[in-house]
């Protein structure tokens, strides 16, 4: 039964995974997360279009602070669903002597070091590949690098140091000898250190932020690196939540969202990166480099398209500098395409993508040209910090973190409504009462299929798209600690 499962499977899959002897091999395998335990026979029947199954945790399993998750596939617009996620607790110590220069390993099992959480949810376009790999790898980079500054982790009531030495020492430069001494000013900073260069002070929570943001690129480096041996497909937008001595540090690259829930309080916890929100970047970058627009396309934004019977006109417009609009004369060069065109979920940089941020897509394409759109698109994540430890958290206050096809079609204050209203009703005691929330909210989202499609209780389109979802309790982490 297994094997012609698997074989289903391979059909199923069919050009994403490697076929004759050119081909690649995939880096990782086309799954579900790990923590779902699915059977062989579960992984196919979530492939459903028709039914679009419901995955959630199965009964007496439990994630790190007893989170939630439910899970979708999309309505038929791919495949596979091409959202991935991971939740992890790990634990951060100083490199050995015998692993300095081995990165990316497993935790060896023996609880040593400082706990890290990890929650991320990354949401595939173009494949799955680079979503697989994220959700396989990035927590243990974020680790590894955290792990580089375990001595100062160990030490948070001391600011970073400006320098290290070459063995992760506090590096302080010398003062020269024979240096003249200035005469005393009474007004003068008496310490001749600072005298001579004034140090910014860098809290350890900026320092942590850094450590985030660069694990982001790493990881969208190591993808491209892999490329050259592996088939990792399409990219992803990816939403990472990292616990660390008392503070949640939300890293959000693309249009997933997060947001806390707290005595029925939204707090938002991450802004969406698409070619609305980000049109100054990308506009300012093709006014630089108008190599990467190819000749095909104009960074300058019109309110539509151009016609040529209206050169020497004038139009409204707006540029990289700009946040209101103006009128300017129509030439030659502005009856390219624009660089960003379309309002909304269907505003696309380059016709192509609409999102702005994540990992992956080196090999992303305009369609039918040589234009790649990569260099437009950041890895790099904005991070937002919550202070657990500064806060009390009751049993209804959680986490929500989602991919877009949840946020699609629910608003942040009927996201909150909806989860406060079941945990309200659930027994506080029940391991499973974040899992049924979630579920709950997934389901809201996705709607009931009838004649017209999936449809919501007020018979608008539901979301089509893949839909992951965590909830997790804030007071989670009291219970482990």
């Amino acid at each position: 039964m297994i094997s012609k499962v698997k074989n289903a499977m391979s059909t199923l899959v069919g050009g994403m995974m490697p076929s004759g002897p050119d081909s690649l091999p995939p880096r990782f395998p086309y799954g579900r997360p790990d923590f779902l335990d699915l059977t062989p026979e579960l992984l196919q029947y979530s492939t459903e279009h028709a039914s679009r199954p419901v995955l959630t945790l199965k009964r007496g399993s439990r994630l790190p602070w007893g989170t939630g998750y439910a899970e979708v596939i999309n309505a038929g617009k791919s495949m596979l669903n091409e959202d991935q996620a991971s939740c992890e607790k790990l634990f951060v110590k100083k490199p050995s002597s015998k692993h300095r220069n081995s990165t990316l390993l497993e935790d060896n099992g023996d609880g040593t070091g400082i706990p890290l959480h990890f929650w991320g949810v990354f949401d595939g376009h173009a494949g799955s590949g680079a979503a697989i790999m994220a959700s396989k790898l990035l927590h243990r980079l974020i680790r590894d690098r955290l792990g580089e500054i375990c001595h100062l982790l160990e030490n948070p009531t001391s600011a970073p140091p400006i320098c290290l030495a070459k063995n992760g020492s506090p590096y302080q430069a010398e003062t020269k000898k024979g240096a003249t001494q200035e005469p005393e000013d009474p007004d003068a900073v008496s310490d001749s250190t600072i005298r001579f260069h004034m140090e910014k002070v860098v809290s350890l929570e900026s320092l942590v932020m850094g450590v985030i943001e660069t694990a982001f690129k790493q990881m969208d480096d190591l993808i491209e690196k892999e490329k050259a041996s592996y088939a990792i497909s399409g990219g992803c937008c990816a939403l990472a939540a990292i616990h660390l001595m008392g503070k949640l540090y939300v890293a959000n690259a693309g249009d997933s969202r997060a947001i806390i829930i707290r005595n029925n309080e939204v707090i938002p916890m991450t802004n969406e990166f698409t070619p609305e929100s980000e049109r100054q970047r990308l506009q300012y970058l093709g006014f630089l480099r108008p190599e990467l627009l190819g000749n095909e396309f104009t960074h300058i934004e019109f309110p539509r398209r151009i016609q040529h019977s209206e050169l020497g006109k004038k139009m409204l417009y707006r540029d990289h500098s700009m946040t209101g609009w103006a009128y300017k004369t129509i030439v030659e060069d502005d009856l390219k395409f624009p660089l960003i065109y379309g309002e909304g979920k269907k505003a696309r940089v380059m016709a192509t993508i609409g999102v702005t941020r994540g990992l992956g897509d080196h090999d992303l394409k305009v369609y039918n040209s040589n234009i790649y759109i990569k260099p437009f698109l950041s890895c790099v994540p904005e991070v937002q910090v919550y202070n657990l430890d500064e806060n009390k958290h009751g049993p209804d206050d959680v986490l929500v973190m989602g991919t877009d096809g949840l946020w699609d079609v629910t608003t942040d204050r009927e996201v909150a409504d909806a989860v406060t209203a079941y945990l309200s009703c659930c027994d506080p005691s029940d391991p499973m009462r974040y899992t049924l929330a979630a579920q709950d909210l997934l389901m809201r989202s996705r709607g009931v299929l009838k004649e017209r499609g999936w449809r919501l209780p007020n018979d608008k389109l539901g979301s089509g798209d893949d839909i992951t979802v965590f909830v997790i309790p804030l007071a989670g982490h009291e219970s482990e600690t």
